[in-house]
């Protein structure tokens, strides 16, 4: 679902927290209508988004571990006449993604845990956290599917051994920014620069290589559009 920042506390800073219930069911009728059209039904599940509710990487500036838990819950109940699964995603700490998975499995729902690690060192989730740490902490509990998400191509390939082993189902889903470091609470992705060396063949050689590791669930994350899903698509098929 294309709800990421519909959360409570980012449209409250936004004055727009009247918006909530509105657009959480505009994404699921949006994203229903969609396999409608393409006549896709049949294989296409649709996934409850459970994003960080303040700003992306920054999981210092999220809420206290007791606020985020009903806050989450909040977002399924919302979600739930619309999602086959939850994925907790571009999960920057532990105790974020701890709050998010408690409250997607709850729901009785697949739950699918996606981590953001570090551009410059993938073996910390950005929060700090080690990735292996968050592995052994959250997977035995809440999932068998850990996606990396939002962090460089290459970061990402070198995340990808620390799962191989540890989880049933591994998922990629990259990002297309040289950088994300001038994104701070309150800003926007605008402020960040596209990459120009990452075209959808070349998203595509990254996506092969990703498989090669042991990924089966593929996609993009920001700056990756529907001309990088149509070559990755025919790439991999």
């Amino acid at each position: 679902l294309n709800t990421y920042t519909a959360t409570p506390q980012r449209l409250q800073l936004n004055n727009a927290s009247d918006k909530l219930e509105t657009l959480h069911a505009l994404a699921g009728k949006a994203a229903q209508d969609a396999i409608n059209r393409a006549e896709l039904k049949p294989k296409v599940k649709i996934a409850g988004c459970l994003p960080p509710l303040v700003a992306s990487y920054h999981p210092d500036r999220s809420p206290e571990y007791s606020e985020s838990l009903e806050t989450y819950r909040q977002l399924v109940t919302l979600q739930a006449p619309y999602s086959d699964l939850y994925i907790c995603e571009t999960m920057s700490s532990i105790n974020e993604a701890k709050a998010a998975c408690t409250a997607a499995k709850e729901s009785g729902k697949p739950v699918w845990l996606a981590f953001s690690v570090c551009d410059d060192n993938p073996t910390q989730l950005r929060g700090g956290d080690a990735l292996v740490d968050a592995i052994a902490e959250l997977v035995p509990e809440y999932t068998v599917t850990v996606l990396l998400n939002c962090s460089r191509p290459e970061a990402i390939e070198q995340a990808l051994p620390y799962l191989i082993g540890k989880v049933e189902q591994i998922g990629v889903y990259a990002n297309g920014f040289t950088s994300i470091t001038s994104l701070y609470p309150g800003t926007t992705v605008k402020s960040l620069t596209t990459r120009h060396d990452l075209d959808p063949q070349e998203y595509a050689q990254h996506a092969l290589l990703w498989a090669q590791q042991g990924a089966t669930i593929i996609g993009g994350c920001c700056e990756i559009g529907p001309a990088h899903i149509k070559v990755l698509s025919e790439t991999l098929s």
